[in-house]
């Protein structure tokens, strides 16, 4: 397998297994970059999808003390990583599906937005249906993107990964012909039994 193609890469597409993988890997590394904090000195440690939205957040900045260095720089690290890795897997299951990047957005981003800064958002009518589709519209790409199979046969973001040995999607092996290869005639200028070895197109 193509380690870098899969992780990092927004090309292609993946099949449900490949992406439950992918959030295995995220959630070791999650667990290496806490173990790395805790041994530097941060007393708690956790990334989050939260974290990821916590950067366009100025509140974030002010709260921020010497003792939350270690903490601070293992995110700055980590947080990055976590969200390549996701957003990558992500895209190439929504491509699984048939469907553009752009549903990123709408399962992801702007649920996480909402979420980030809901507290400052004014009480009113016109909040409550956005709160309700940042609600729905995550769930339904985790069901999306975790537990539905992708489109059967290639689409317009590639082959189909479950494909084996489908005839249709792979041209035929070329057969090697012998007597197209090497001819064996006889050389008339040599002794009874001369032959010489002719080589074909």
């Amino acid at each position: 397998m193509d380690w870098t193609r899969y992780l990092f890469r927004f090309d292609g597409r993946i099949g449900r297994a490949k992406f439950w993988l992918a959030g295995l890997i995220i959630l070791c590394w999650m667990i290496f970059m806490a173990a790395i904090a805790v041994a530097f000195g941060a007393g708690s440690f956790a990334i989050s999808i939260s974290d990821i939205f916590k950067v366009l957040d100025p509140d974030t900045y002010r709260a921020l003390s010497r003792a939350d260095l270690p903490l601070v720089l293992t995110k700055l690290i980590g947080t990055p990583l976590f969200t390549w890795v996701f957003a990558a897997t992500f895209v190439k299951r929504l491509h699984d599906r048939d469907k553009s990047a752009w549903w990123l957005l709408a399962y992801f981003v702007m649920p996480g937005l909402f979420k980030q800064f809901e507290e400052r958002l004014p009480d009113s009518y016109w909040i409550a249906p956005i709160a309700l589709a940042c609600f729905v519209l995550p769930l339904a790409g985790f069901v999306e993107t975790g537990f539905l199979r992708g489109t059967r046969g290639p689409n317009r973001f590639g082959p189909d990964p479950l494909a084996q040995n489908d005839s249709s999607l792979t041209p035929p092996a070329r057969r090697w012909d012998q007597g197209r290869e090497i001819e064996i005639v006889p050389l008339h200028a040599s002794p009874p039994g001369g032959m010489h070895v002719k080589r074909g197109a």
